[in-house]
């Protein structure tokens, strides 16, 4: 390695030690104005004396009509918002790199869209005809189907896409925009044999929401979050090695095809448990990863952590959009989200064509 590199290299390291150590406070900003705006607006102050007297005891007791704000409403949404935004973002990067390609996203290639099969045949026939198969899933059962739909679109897509250990982008996303077409078409038919009630909660189930936050559901989600977190430190080395080839990251003792295992059922669980908790928030993968990676690298050991930080700060501000620009009603987060990334993937799309001319 040459002493240019080796600088070039190490300023990166020291640019994303540095994103994280400010994107971690950002996030705390974000959550304590995340709790403190709304319709029901609490003051900073009595926030932060609320939290301090439920972590210390010390201090003046929260009204009760703050404190049922803050436990039955904020604090779940947040929370919620949080865990999504980590979800989404993580699994973006991860497929960035795993693909090699900034324009993979979750979304955009079909993935979103076959959570979004299993968790509409569970909300329409999980009572009725999967009844007896999903008995055992108990409430579990949306998420369970929203991960397999995920799954099963994801593993298809990188069989379609790679062969001898390279990916064609193009191929790539045409066969993304297939599924997703063939998904919608499934989900069509589930939903046309749907009642009224079914149908309602759908149509806003589809364009994503953090209203239906409990603690229940943070129960499900946390614990997965924490165990992609995980999965996702431990292949990042090989996800550094893998952007220079899979025959060249086996020949520095990668084992590619279990590292694209952990990769797919990763991005599957991901994708999966924001989908059926919040429904369909999509570009959260896109924008996050491919922005970072221009500030800070691609080195995945920095990239993954700092894109959850980041995409968790991104939901809680659409969300924040969503609570208060038609306050006292409320917009579904995915039409910020689509309004946000629908503008930015031209962009990006813009962009590599100019480059690809220069």
């Amino acid at each position: 390695m040459s002493v240019t590199t080796a600088i070039h290299a190490g300023d990166r390291r020291r640019t994303g030690a540095i994103a994280l150590l400010v994107l971690a406070p950002m996030l705390l900003v974000s959550a304590l104005v995340s709790i403190s705006v709304g319709p029901a607006g609490i003051p900073l102050g009595e926030l932060l004396s609320a939290i301090g007297y439920w972590l210390t005891g010390a201090g003046e007791a929260p009204s009760r009509a703050t404190e049922a704000v803050l436990v039955s409403i904020r604090l779940p949404r947040m929370m919620m918002g949080i865990a999504v935004g980590f979800l989404l973002a993580i699994a973006g990067a991860i497929l960035q790199g795993l693909f090699r390609n900034p324009l993979a996203d979750p979304g955009l290639i079909g993935i979103s869209s076959g959570a979004a099969l299993g968790a509409v045949t569970s909300i329409v026939l999980g009572g009725g005809v999967l009844a007896s198969l999903a008995a055992p899933l108990g409430d579990y059962q949306l998420p369970a189907l929203a991960f397999a739909g995920a799954l099963i679109v994801t593993t298809i897509l990188y069989a379609v896409s790679t062969r001898d250990g390279r990916t064609s982008v193009p191929t790539m996303l045409l066969a993304g925009i297939a599924l997703a077409a063939i998904a919608a078409a499934l989900i069509g038919m589930v939903i046309y044999v749907s009642n009224d009630q079914q149908l309602r909660d759908i149509n806003f189930w589809m364009l994503g929401s953090l209203s239906g936050a409990t603690w229940v559901k943070l129960l499900a989600l946390v614990p997965l979050g924490a165990i992609v977190a995980v999965v996702a430190v431990m292949i990042a080395p090989g996800l550094n090695a893998i952007t220079l080839g899979e025959a060249e990251a086996g020949h520095l003792g990668i084992p590619v095809q279990t590292l694209k295992c952990m990769a797919i059922v990763a991005v599957a669980a991901a994708v999966g448990a924001a989908v059926a908790f919040t429904g369909t928030i999509g570009f959260v993968g896109l924008i996050i990863p491919h922005l970072l990676r221009l500030t800070i690298g691609p080195d995945h050991r920095f990239l993954l952590p700092a894109s959850g930080l980041a995409g968790a700060i991104l939901i809680l501000l659409a969300d924040l959009v969503c609570r208060t620009v038609v306050a006292p009603a409320e917009l579904p987060i995915g039409i910020i989200m689509a309004l946000l990334g629908g503008p930015f993937f031209l962009w990006l799309l813009l962009r590599r064509r100019a480059l690809a001319e220069v």
